[in-house]
């Protein structure tokens, strides 16, 4: 239920908050966590700017 909720909310997000960097990165670990990583993967791909944290919750999931 969580997985379907989640992702229902991605694909509400308005696109203003898909361009901010904490948005997409906690996106990232919510769907590490729910092991879809292909979309975790579209997501990191398409931010301009990563960080530490980005790829750490690439990495691990959080």
């Amino acid at each position: 239920r969580a997985m379907k909720t989640g992702k229902k909310l991605l694909a509400e997000m308005p696109e203003n908050y898909r361009n901010n960097n904490i948005t997409s990165t906690s996106a990232i670990g919510m769907l590490m966590k729910f092991g879809d990583v292909e979309s975790a993967e579209r997501i990191f791909r398409s931010m301009k700017t990563k960080n530490i944290i980005t790829y750490g919750a690439m990495v691990k999931g959080n």
